[in-house]
């Protein structure tokens, strides 16, 4: 479903290279959920970016869903969501309903479809009470709740969240995760970055690690545990940075 061969992103930074994802290679199968660890800066956000079609490789491919993210962008774009941490892309000056609306109609939905998905959306999210009222004046939280049916409006088969429960508070928390393991359950394809290892541990079947921009674990929780002889999340990645990501 979303595979990378030898991908990799650099950036210039005044004079300096920046090696942001070095030869990354590895492959997500269809309805798998994959956590995504690294301290800040190991290239979380470059990997996602990388997938969701908003940076070309400076080297390799990725391909998703069989489509590739620079040839065939348009492809990709429909059949992914996309959540950054941080940037929840609505527009200020349009209420909850109006911004879901919006992107509606930008993948093709019809009005039937939209006010379903957008009253679905709502009710999971505990939203109803202030859909009609403009994103400007909506606390943090709110916000990543609209975010969050944004990415969700379309339906699609693979989800990309960067740090998707920043922002709110633990009953939404709990809600979101419990929403994941039902798009789990539809065979969704999701692949998302989190500081929060209960979350990892959790959701996800495989995690992959992270650090200074290689990838240096990929694998199921249960061969995970068993390597370390641990089945604490937090303990394992800590305890592998000590030693160097080995």
């Amino acid at each position: 479903m979303i595979t990378l061969s030898d991908c990799s992103c650099w950036f210039k930074d005044k004079k300096k290279v920046v090696k942001a994802m070095k030869h990354m290679t590895f492959s997500v199968k269809e309805g798998e959920v994959v956590g995504i660890l690294g301290e800040n800066g190991a290239g979380k956000t470059t990997l996602l970016r990388a997938v969701a079609t908003l940076l070309e490789p400076t080297h390799g491919t990725v391909t998703v869903a069989g489509f590739d993210t620079v040839k065939e962008a348009t492809e990709v774009k429909k059949r992914i969501g996309v959540l950054f941490g941080g940037e929840t892309g609505l527009y200020d000056r349009l209420t909850a309903r109006e911004n879901l609306e919006y992107f509606g109609k930008l993948y093709g939905l019809d009005q039937h479809e939209i006010k379903a998905r957008i009253e679905d959306l709502a009710k999971r999210f505990g939203m109803r009470q202030y859909m009609d009222r403009k994103v400007k004046g909506f606390s943090r939280g709110m916000k990543q709740k609209v975010a969050i049916a944004r990415t969700l409006i379309h339906d699609p088969d693979i989800i990309l969240f960067d740090e998707p429960t920043t922002g709110l508070d633990i009953t939404s928390s709990n809600i979101f995760r419990d929403f994941i393991h039902q798009l789990k359950q539809q065979n969704k394809t999701i692949l998302f970055s989190s500081h929060i290892m209960e979350e990892v541990s959790q959701l996800c079947d495989s995690v992959m690690m992270i650090h200074q921009g290689e990838l240096v674990y990929k694998g199921t929780l249960p061969e995970l545990y068993a390597q370390e002889q641990s089945e604490d999340l937090n303990y394992i990645f800590m305890s592998k940075l000590a030693r160097g990501i080995s």
